[in-house]
């Protein structure tokens, strides 16, 4: 349960401001179909952060060491780092889609989270808890915790959310994770 409470804090917190939540704010706009961009958000995230997860369970798996437990402690750390640095979402030229709504944003949210913040903290959260599953569950939630709202609400949302304190609490979670991880790694606790 730990893994799903976590991994849902970690992202939901990672998310707001995130280029994925912008990326929904862009569709929504352009579409002006929540339903069918909502699904495609839970289906793409559902592929992307099961593979990441199952990634962080199998390195976990193969790398069973004290080395790299310390490594996940890092990761985390660099995380709280990387979250304070705004994200922007590049320049979209406004051309007609190819696809419709729902397969537009499962293309686009897929191919935007890779390499993202909060892909790379699915895969730590994977090596953490050793559990794809929990992680996939909680990692889906706290997207959908972040990005619904953005759909339905847009830019508002992104004018009235103090940005920088979401991305210092964020940061903040993922500081503790590592630091507590650290610590259990050299038995301090």
């Amino acid at each position: 349960m730990e893994a799903l409470i976590t991994s849902t804090a970690v992202v939901a917190l990672a998310e707001i401001g995130d280029k994925t939540q912008l990326l929904a704010i862009v569709l929504a706009t352009r579409f002006k179909r929540p339903t069918p961009i909502i699904l495609g958000i839970l289906v793409a995230t559902l592929a992307n952060h099961f593979l990441a997860a199952l990634v962080g369970q199998q390195a976990a798996a193969w790398l069973d060491s004290l080395w790299f437990r310390y490594a996940v402690a890092a990761s985390f750390i660099a995380m709280a780092l990387w979250t304070l640095i705004p994200d922007k979402l590049d320049d979209e030229e406004e051309k007609p889609a190819r696809f419709g709504a729902f397969v537009t944003t499962v293309i686009a949210f897929f191919l935007v989270e890779m390499g993202d913040k909060t892909q790379v903290a699915t895969i730590a959260l994977g090596a953490q808890y050793q559990n794809a599953v929990l992680v996939m569950m909680g990692t889906t939630l706290g997207m959908m915790i972040a990005n619904v709202p953005a759909v339905f609400l847009g830019n508002e949302l992104i004018r009235k959310v103090p940005l920088k304190l979401v991305r210092t609490i964020a940061a903040l979670l993922f500081l503790v994770i590592g630091l507590w991880v650290l610590a259990q790694t050299a038995g301090l606790i």
